[in-house]
């Protein structure tokens, strides 16, 4: 089975400095699992690695669709196997990056999306229904037919909300069930999937000082710009924490105090939500950074488990 490796967790963990070191050792190429990083024109908010912060190291789905197209997991699925072709052929190792655990699942797993046929009027009836009622309407509808999958669909992510009531439409099962069989498969690849977490005071610490630093580098003209370019906040891309708060700020619905703590508040919860998702996941490795004294530490520990499931030969005898 050809390698794979898998360095994930909540939002703001450090995933982003870890990846790099851990790329440089195993002569691997990055593949980005975050639902946001994809778009261009959205930095700030999406907290993208930026080319110098890459040292080298090939990015993939990192800065490659305009905000208006949308993206999803099985869309995901599919730049990720073309990428996953591309690092087997140079004979390198890929090393899944990001915090969007369902895009994870589905390269780990090669879950079947070719089955979920769609439903255009029932579509069109829901979106309307949302325009009309409210997200909180449609989210109602899937509680009544669907409760594991609100559980793991947030109410304001109404594209994967109207999917899981259109599948259900469908076939008449829920969509988490569903998901749950492919869920089961066993994965097509030797892999290691480390979920790295902190301590949550420190985790929630990093989140609120992430977010007042995207203020200070001007978050607020980047939405503002994307409106001026006729982005508008219905789009999947402007769903993302950090764009649809700011976008009520423009609207003059929110203050920018309060605008700034909505987007924190939201971001813990994102978290905590990543976090449940990860502890549910099977043959994860927990690295919790609490109980380790220092980075290197961290790095010595995930290439003892490379080594023993034959990913890392230990070739390189220092850590970069």
């Amino acid at each position: 089975m050809k390698p794979m490796v898998i360095l994930t967790g909540p939002t703001a963990v450090g995933k982003t400095e870890l990846s790099i070191r851990l790329a440089k050792i195993l002569d691997a190429e990055i593949i980005s699992a975050d639902s946001m990083q994809v778009y261009k024109k959205m930095d700030i908010g999406t907290a993208k690695i930026m080319p110098e912060e890459m040292e080298g190291i090939k990015h993939y789905l990192v800065d490659e669709l305009d905000p208006k197209e949308e993206f999803h997991v099985a869309r995901f699925q599919q730049m990720a196997k073309d990428a996953l072709k591309e690092i087997y052929a140079k004979g390198k190792i890929p090393l899944i990056v990001g915090g969007t655990g369902f895009y994870i699942q589905s390269l780990l797993y090669d879950i079947d999306f070719t089955k979920e046929d769609g439903d255009q009027e029932y579509r069109k009836q829901l979106e309307e229904k949302a325009k009309r009622e409210g997200n909180d309407s449609l989210y109602e509808m899937l509680k009544q037919v669907d409760p594991k999958s609100i559980e793991k669909i947030h109410k304001n992510n109404v594209k994967r909300v109207i999917r899981a009531l259109e599948f259900y439409k469908l076939n008449g099962y829920p969509i988490s069930e569903h998901n749950e069989k492919e869920a089961a498969k066993t994965s097509p690849y030797n892999f290691a999937y480390f979920v790295l977490n902190h301590k949550r005071d420190i985790l929630y610490d990093r989140i609120n000082r992430r977010v007042d630093i995207m203020a200070e580098q001007g978050l607020i003209d980047e939405v503002k710009r994307l409106k001026e370019e006729g982005y508008e906040k219905t789009m999947v891309s402007m769903q993302g924490i950090g764009y649809r708060q700011v976008f009520e700020y423009l609207e003059g619905n929110l203050s920018l105090e309060d605008t700034i703590e909505q987007i924190k508040k939201d971001t813990r919860h994102f978290a905590k939500r990543q976090l449940t998702w990860f502890g549910r996941e099977k043959e994860v490795c927990m690295v919790d950074k609490s109980q380790f004294g220092s980075e290197d530490e961290i790095l010595t520990y995930m290439l003892t488990i490379l080594k023993e499931k034959g990913i890392y030969d230990g070739s390189v005898k220092e850590l970069l």
